[in-house]
């Protein structure tokens, strides 16, 4: 979950072009588990001549390290850092003094990192610094602070997550339903309402004193900065406690066959979807490239060209929008672009319907289906897959057109051993044929293991339409294609095929409690 501490006025700044060169811990390409310390330095340095400054400092720690009973303690411990003050000066006190620099101080934590970021002009360098060393490495923990943040994490997932975001909580849900509760990643970064109300102060302090250690930290920057500020940061920092460094093993989730499929409950006007199962594969993988494409191919994310958003948004005018993702994807209705540091030893294939009026939620739900078991069977046409390529090899630059963004994924670069992201896309997409794409799509993607979230009103119906394959006809308001009709006759009958015992209910109320 992120956070933003004040108003960023700075955005247009940031976008700073001639950035010109960057030193970054050496990273090697071998298939080391991705989290373990090593004998690489700490630092990941972009210095340019932008007169912006610009902070990441990452800790591997995240929600994957919450104690058991104690889920949301990861996001509550970095919540009480940026948004709670320090020893010496209240929360009010840093947004007043930050108000003037027109800058900000921002959080993210998933499930193995955990990110501090913001920028600064290089005038304000001296008074900025000096903020956010103290919120980092002597901060206040003061009870109202504690209390106020522990209420807005618990509001969070009862008003805003699930309460008033059925895109959003369909996507969650479904990784609660792939990655269950003994697993690391098994709850949701912001926690859960039980564990959080039981949580005090001394929990958020030993979380602290625990995982925000020298051991578990990377510090990057980025800009404008003075020749010999990074070695000032690290000598800051170096008063934190040696510790340990974070690591985790994670067994991979059982998949049991068969289609799965959890409806949730809800007051809604309409149905969400997200579909989708894990892949054993991550950015340094082999194949992963190939996935990407795939995943362009057939849902990139905000693009009225992908195939899915074709064949039900531009053709049957179901929803705003259909997307398929290979990487955890937070947040994707308020953005266009994927924030980094969200790096994962584990990742999902995801598909991600946009809401829909109720009574095409079982359309499309079979149409999704239907379009991926062809994609499973065809793979992509040579055109497609140039196409497809072109754009990624281009995109990349999209991705990290930001000074913010080009620290955040040499970051993430680290994390996963290979070299900075838009050279290691361009290379791999480089000597990337359509064999390797199609050979990836069978080796990888299945249908006989899907996991299904629903979220809609009519629950018991639409689970009595899927068990006893009740055709779901489409009509429109204008007349379609004789192409588009006869589809979807086809389409309003696709069985699903699931066993009672795997579909089930799940009032809203119960979901992430």
């Amino acid at each position: 979950m992120m956070r933003k501490s004040m108003v960023v006025l700075l955005l247009a700044a940031i976008m700073t072009p001639g950035i010109a060169s960057f030193s970054i811990a050496k990273a090697a390409t071998s298939r080391r588990t991705p989290n373990m310390k090593s004998a690489e330095t700490n630092t990941v340095l972009l210095p340019n001549r932008s007169p912006l400054v610009t902070f990441r400092i990452l800790f591997m720690t995240g929600s994957a390290y919450d104690p058991k009973g104690k889920e949301g303690l990861a996001s509550l411990t970095a919540a009480m850092l940026a948004d709670g003050g320090s020893r010496s000066k209240t929360f009010s006190e840093i947004t007043n003094a930050m108000y003037p620099m027109a800058t900000s101080f921002e959080w993210q934590v998933d499930k193995e990192m955990t990110v501090f970021s913001g920028s600064t002009h290089i005038d304000n360098l001296e008074k900025y610094y000096a903020l956010i060393r103290e919120m980092l490495l002597d901060p206040g923990f003061r009870d109202d602070d504690f209390k106020r943040l522990q209420e807005d994490a618990i509001n969070y997932l009862k008003s805003s997550l699930r309460g008033g975001n059925d895109e959003e909580l369909g996507k969650e849900v479904l990784y609660t339903m792939i990655y269950p509760s003994t697993h690391s990643y098994g709850h949701q970064n912001m926690g859960a309402i039980g564990a959080l109300e039981r949580m005090t102060v001394k929990d958020v302090r030993d979380f602290y004193q625990t995982n925000f250690t020298q051991a578990n930290l990377v510090i990057g920057l980025a800009g404008g900065y003075p020749e010999q500020f990074p070695a000032q940061v690290q000598a800051d920092f170096a008063k934190l406690p040696r510790g340990s460094a974070n690591g985790i093993k994670l067994s991979r989730p059982v998949q049991t066959p068969g289609t799965r499929i959890e409806i949730v409950q809800r007051e809604t006007r309409s149905t969400a979807v997200s579909l989708g199962f894990p892949i054993n594969l991550t950015r340094p993988s082999k194949d992963w490239p190939a996935l990407a494409v795939v995943a362009s191919y057939f849902g990139q994310h905000r693009s009225s060209n992908s195939y899915l958003y074709q064949r039900l948004r531009e053709a049957r005018g179901l929803n705003y929008g259909d997307y398929a993702y290979v990487e955890y994807f937070p947040r994707g209705m308020f953005q266009f672009e994927p924030d980094a540091n969200l790096g994962r030893q584990q990742q999902i294939f995801q598909i991600w319907i946009r809401p829909v009026e109720p009574a095409n939620g079982h359309f499309v739900l079979r149409a999704a289906l239907y379009e991926y078991d062809k994609l499973l069977r065809e793979g992509m046409s040579q055109e497609a897959f140039d196409s497809t390529r072109e754009f990624l090899s281009k995109y990349v630059n999209v991705l990290t057109a930001t000074q913010d963004a080009q620290l955040g994924y040499a970051l993430d670069s680290r994390y996963y051993h290979i070299a900075d992201f838009p050279t290691y896309m361009r290379e791999q997409l480089a000597k990337l044929t359509l064999d390797d794409v199609n050979r990836a799509i069978k080796l990888y993607l299945k249908s006989d293991a899907m996991r299904i979230a629903v979220v809609t009103k009519d629950a018991e119906g639409l689970r009595d339409a899927i068990l006893t394959n009740k055709p779901s006809p489409i009509t429109y308001n204008a007349p379609k294609p004789k192409e588009i009709t006869d589809e979807d006759k086809i389409i309003e009958a696709y069985k699903i095929v699931a066993r009672p015992a795997d579909v089930t209910i799940v009032p809203v109320e119960r979901v992430f409690q």
